[in-house]
């Protein structure tokens, strides 16, 4: 346990010494500060005009959070992308898996600090959505479990690029193919909302925007919890069969 510490801290200081935590910090701050903005303003305006009632939750955090998973497709690939692609180009990868720590050791720490970034990450967007709690009543159950959709989300993601970061030593390709990934898994059931086959139902589980709907919506539902749980342990598994196999050649 202590390696894995040890790991994740290295890890989350390393997004510290280099702009890349600073950049991913302020543009979401940006964004999200942005989208919040218009959702109050549009809140005031219904309220104000009658046209609707005086849902915070349903009418300002719900969208701001649910704009939040998009905008992870994005920033999740810039935290992965140097996980273990840096490594490999500083040419310290093979002292790496060459040191007294086996590989699930390093695989769980590395992602640990990569969750830590984005946790900070979602900081953010709570101190954007804390003034709506200065000025405003909403019930702070559903935020609590739209941030936790929003953390398995990420994590699910963040597993996912850490295995394409395994793979490459080029942290621009490792970004571009987790975004693609990414974009793709969130899009799965587009095309599947009028469908009944097999493969439509599949495509559609598949999905993460089916299962994060959910969380946003303030609802926990075993199944998405258990389907992000899944991906998490998936990139896992394959991140650490590629470990072993540099490890061999090592």
């Amino acid at each position: 346990m202590n390696n894995i510490l040890a790991i994740a801290q290295k890890e989350l200081k390393s997004y510290f010494v280099s702009p890349i935590a600073y950049a991913l910090l302020a543009i979401y701050a940006l964004i999200c500060g942005w989208f919040s903005l218009i959702a109050i303003a549009n809140f005031i305006e219904m309220s104000q005009m009658g046209q609707g009632p005086a849902d915070l939750n349903g009418y300002v955090i719900a969208p701001v959070v649910s704009n939040a998973g998009v905008l992870s497709l994005f920033l999740i690939p810039m935290i992965t992308m140097r996980l273990f692609a840096e490594e490999k180009r500083q040419g310290t990868i093979e002292l790496l898996v060459t040191s007294p720590i086996t590989d699930m050791e390093i695989i769980l720490g590395k992602l640990l600090g990569a969750m830590g970034m984005y946790g900070a990450v979602l900081l953010i967007k709570l101190l954007c959505l804390s003034f709506v709690f200065m000025f405003g009543s909403p019930d702070w159950r559903p935020l609590l479990t739209a941030y936790l959709g929003l953390f398995l989300q990420g994590s699910a993601l963040l597993s996912i690029g850490m295995f394409v970061s395994n793979t490459t030593r080029n942290q621009i390709v490792a970004g571009v193919v987790t975004f693609g990934l990414a974009l793709l898994m969130w899009t799965l059931d587009w095309g599947t909302t009028f469908k009944s086959d097999g493969w439509a139902k599949v495509l559609a589980y598949l999905s993460l925007t089916a299962h994060f709907n959910s969380f946003a919506r303030g609802v926990i539902d075993s199944k998405d919890a258990i389907f992000f749980l899944s991906v998490i342990g998936l990139g896992i598994f394959l991140t650490a069969r590629s470990l072993e196999s540099l490890r061999w050649r090592a």
